[in-house]
């Protein structure tokens, strides 16, 4: 692995890990610790960790959705190529 395949996998401030599909463990792991040190953090992660909001009409919770969107982008962005193309092909995954 060249030393800008490993940055890449690693991650950096502004991008999530790439998905290592030999060490699935280890990459879900640095995805986390990546969504907790962004802006809002724990709402990410607890959006990660616990599916999106479903949508209620309690103006307060509708917040939520924006982290749920931002939950989602650090996953997608974290995906090689061939992975993300399946998924995003997909109406759920």
């Amino acid at each position: 692995m060249s030393t800008q395949q490993g940055i890449y996998a690693v991650g950096s401030e502004n991008r999530p890990p790439m998905l290592n599909k030999d060490n699935y463990v280890l990459w879900s792991s640095r995805l986390l610790h990546y969504a907790k040190s962004k802006p809002n953090g724990k709402l990410i992660y607890n959006s990660i960790m616990n599916g999106p909001y479903v949508r209620r009409m309690i103006p307060e919770l509708v917040k939520q959705m924006k982290f749920n969107d931002q939950a989602i982008q650090i996953i997608l962005m974290g995906l090689p190529e061939d992975i993300y193309a399946d998924v995003d092909s997909c109406g759920t995954a």
